[in-house]
């Protein structure tokens, strides 16, 4: 397939580009289709359905959020569970000398 793409013209290969971006979309649908059913076929043989495996909490129950561990001692309301990013008066905290111990609740 050797294209001669100095040779052809922009409108050409604008419709060329078109043309690739139409042909991916295809392919990455029938590529999806064919891995679901790959997927489907192994679940079967373990006596699931995909829909029975993909779920991944069971129904009924809700994330827990994260107990806080640190307290503003400036401000009680504000806590931080120590993951994710640090909250500003955190940093302030830190910066002043205050051991991150002495934040803990």
């Amino acid at each position: 397939m050797g294209l001669e793409l100095e040779s052809m013209s922009r409108n050409e290969l604008l419709q060329l580009r078109d043309d690739i971006d139409k042909a991916l979309v295809n392919a990455e649908k029938r590529e999806r289709k064919a891995a679901l059913e790959a997927a489907e076929k192994a679940a079967a043989e373990f006596g699931f359905s995909l829909s029975e495996l993909s779920d991944t909490a069971p129904k009924g129950t809700k994330l827990q959020k994260s107990k806080a561990k640190y307290r503003n001692p400036n401000a009680p309301e504000q806590t931080w569970t120590g993951r994710g990013r640090k909250p500003q008066w955190v940093h302030d905290a830190l910066n002043s000398g205050t051991d991150i111990a002495e934040l803990e609740i």
